[in-house]
């Protein structure tokens, strides 16, 4: 497991909220491998040995950190009986895990899953701004005039929107295409954005969440996520 911050590991060991686990490291009751901790220590629940008042501090050492291409054509749960298709066909049946976020059925691309709750919520929370980025296959060329706007900003009918970053990539055959970067993730908002500025899009894929990058993942295929990339997870989320 990744390092983690140690008041999250007592919470999540049952000692209270992380802002009484704090006391509880000031007032010196709290122990990391024999040394008394202090405010700002991270620990590895896996492998460091934590005490509070001499009571060691147990976490549950299950928790699953994958990343999945999903195809198009997939919906985002994990049992629809409704659904041609669902998650549930690219996941073993021992692993319970939950997807971070959602994507809609046709769009392509990386897939967050996991059964840590709380880093689940924090980097689906707007208030921690964790990037997702995106290439899409779009109708036409986009100009100058059309990356500009989604940089600054629109107008959708859910209220405002605005890519962090936009570029035009080149492709051949005259396809026109280009990488979004979002710090929010709102019902099928790429598309919806694309589509406003003259862009209908033909294909979508996301890239990436936070750090993790679909890297070589095929539709259909997943992996665990390594160590650091957990642990870069977890400071995006600010944990």
């Amino acid at each position: 497991m990744p390092e983690e911050r140690l008041q999250r590991t007592l919470a999540r060991a049952g000692f209270g909220s992380r802002r009484s686990s704090e006391d509880l490291i000031r007032e010196g009751r709290v122990s990391v491998n024999g040394r008394v901790a202090v405010l700002g220590d991270r620990v590895d629940p896996s492998r460091d040995v934590v005490e509070v008042d001499g009571r060691r501090a147990s976490v549950d050492p299950g928790l699953r950190y994958l990343a999945l291409h999903k195809p198009a054509g997939v919906t985002t749960t994990l049992r629809d009986r409704h659904a041609e298709t669902d998650l549930g066909a690219y996941l073993p049946t021992d692993v319970r895990v939950f997807p971070v976020g959602r994507l809609d059925r046709e769009t392509e691309g990386l897939l967050l899953l996991t059964n840590d709750g709380e880093l689940a919520n924090r980097l689906l929370h707007p208030r921690h701004g964790v990037e997702k980025e995106y290439l899409a296959e779009v109708e036409g060329t986009p100009t100058t005039q059309q990356i500009a706007r989604l940089r600054r900003g629109l107008e959708l009918d859910d209220g405002p929107a605005r890519a962090v970053a936009a570029r035009s990539i080149a492709r051949s055959g005259g396809k026109g295409a280009i990488r979004v970067v979002m710090a929010e993730g709102r019902k099928r908002e790429v598309r919806r954005m694309l589509a406003a500025v003259g862009l209908p899009v033909r294909r979508l894929i996301r890239l990436r969440v936070g750090p993790v990058g679909l890297g070589r993942l095929r539709p259909g295929e997943r992996r665990d996520l390594t160590t650091s990339e957990v642990r870069d997870l977890y400071r995006a989320a600010g944990l």
